[in-house]
């Protein structure tokens, strides 16, 4: 994706997860926000660059490895990462039986005692795989703990999941008896 794109996606991002508000927009229960009204927003708030266009929003949304956005007939949203204060209305799903989670070392001793918690975010976000839950975790810490999650127990004693994307994972806690450290990176 070139940076031009990068740029918008981050922007996209920060509008649709963290600060609807600032750009004029209102999220509807799942979290939508009307197409028109985003590149409206955008193209104002972004002037110096060329003009945002739909076709541009379809482009990061194709070309995203991680699938934060979609859109939905007229409608766009972010898929996970939200912080704003409106919870977004979502349907439990089952997912696969393991998951897992990228974490600093700071932060091991806390999560083994009161398990994962969203910190800031409406949802715990969990991982497919180990590779992404390691990205994750780097971005905070350059050696990340892992943890694995057995998302089979927690399911079986009612925590909900539900599915972010094609590699995320939400759920509101993940309790320390479905943890387990799989690795440090």
């Amino acid at each position: 994706m070139d940076s031009r794109l990068v740029h918008i996606s981050k922007e996209v991002s920060y509008a649709l997860r963290h600060a609807p508000e600032e750009y004029g927009l209102a999220l509807d229960g799942e979290g939508f926000v009307p197409v028109e009204a985003l590149l409206s927003a955008l193209n104002e708030r972004l002037s110096a660059l060329q003009p945002i266009l739909r076709d541009d929003l379809e482009e990061i949304i194709a070309t995203s490895e991680k699938r934060r956005h979609e859109i939905v007939g007229g409608r766009i949203r972010a898929l996970y990462g939200h912080s704003v204060r409106k919870e977004i209305e979502r349907v439990p799903s089952i997912p696969p039986d393991v998951l897992y989670h990228g974490t600093t070392r700071k932060a091991l001793g806390s999560i083994l005692q009161d398990g994962l918690l969203p910190m800031g975010r409406q949802m715990v976000h969990l991982s497919t795989d180990y590779e992404t839950a390691g990205q994750v975790g780097e971005r905070r810490d350059n050696r990340p703990v892992i943890l694995q999650v057995d998302a089979a127990t927690a399911c079986s004693e009612g925590i909900e999941f539900f599915e972010g994307s094609d590699r995320v994972w939400l759920a509101k806690h993940i309790p320390p008896s479905c943890l387990c450290v799989y690795s440090s990176v």
